[in-house]
């Protein structure tokens, strides 16, 4: 995986991604908090080009700058492919901008953020308010716990779409990588539920994550799976995807919706959609470059 350094002569934050060979770097000011919660150690950086910096165990989580790339492509491609979403949850996402997402949607009726780490939430609230603008929304409901065991215990059929918005498949997220939590998933899933789950970079991590996950979730039972591409500078190699699976055809979406949303986005929209879809060869090959 990767493994962070900070320059203190020249002050870089630099993510080392050992076996990509390559590294990313972001120039900050100054370290504004960090501790060690029982799950992970969590920084705070102030950069000087992409505002605030949150890092778990040394990874970059997110930034001010760019953060809006993911946030809406882990929820509004899902949103509109489902017919008609009302009841959603997220699995992770502890800094709250998926759920800000989600709840653009006047249609969802019940957002769900489920995260192990409460830590996350509330620091993201003291440095990332702008992600945490839609937690007091009556739709919104926070749930500190482990988002495996909360699948397990779900009713079969009580939720529409499930967003697991994870950290690598490292420590206390790689269960959600496994075919027994997808299982959880689809049996917690109504006739039109779908998934969608953050699966790294289609350069680094095709063979050894994407491609399994895709073979995971049709063996729990999903019928149909799509793994949907967009930038994320921050992110390693600066290419990221979010495979999206669901009991019925992922790859058409009420597109007329998309071009219709009542809401604004900064990246999202349904000609984005439309290109996310797009599936370079060594996809379709099945096999890496």
């Amino acid at each position: 995986m990767s493994a962070p350094t900070l320059d203190n002569d020249t002050g870089w934050f630099t993510e080392i991604c050992t076996k990509g060979g390559s590294a990313f770097s972001l120039r900050v000011h100054a370290r504004l908090h960090a501790e060690q919660t029982p799950y992970q150690h969590i920084e705070i950086w102030d950069t000087t080009e992409f505002g605030k910096l949150m890092t778990i165990d040394g990874f970059v989580m997110l930034t001010g700058r760019d953060n809006f790339l993911y946030h809406e492509m882990m929820s509004h491609p899902a949103l509109f492919t489902h017919p008609d979403p009302k009841r959603v949850v997220i699995i992770g996402g502890g800094d709250c901008g998926t759920l800000k997402e989600v709840l653009k949607h006047p249609g969802v009726e019940h957002a769900l953020q489920v995260d192990i780490d409460e830590r996350v939430t509330r620091l993201s609230e003291q440095y990332f308010p702008e992600l945490c603008e839609s937690n007091q929304d009556p739709r919104a409901e926070l749930y500190f716990g482990d988002g495996i065991q909360w699948m397990k215990e779900a009713s079969p059929g009580s939720v529409d779409l499930v967003i697991v918005d994870s950290t690598d498949p490292i420590g206390p997220a790689e269960g959600l990588f496994s075919e027994a939590f997808y299982r959880d998933v689809y049996r917690a899933l109504g006739n039109n539920g779908l998934v969608v789950q953050q699966s790294e970079s289609p350069l680094l991590h095709y063979e050894n994550i994407i491609r399994p996950m895709h073979k995971a979730m049709r063996e729990a039972g999903f019928a149909d799976s799509v793994s949907l591409q967009f930038p994320q500078p921050v992110y390693p190699s600066g290419w990221w995807t979010a495979t999206l699976a669901g009991k019925r055809q992922v790859t058409v979406f009420r597109d007329a919706d998309a071009l219709a949303k009542p809401f604004v986005t900064r990246y999202y929209n349904a000609a984005i959609h439309r290109g996310a879809l797009a599936q370079p060869e060594f996809f379709l090959r099945g096999q890496p470059d």
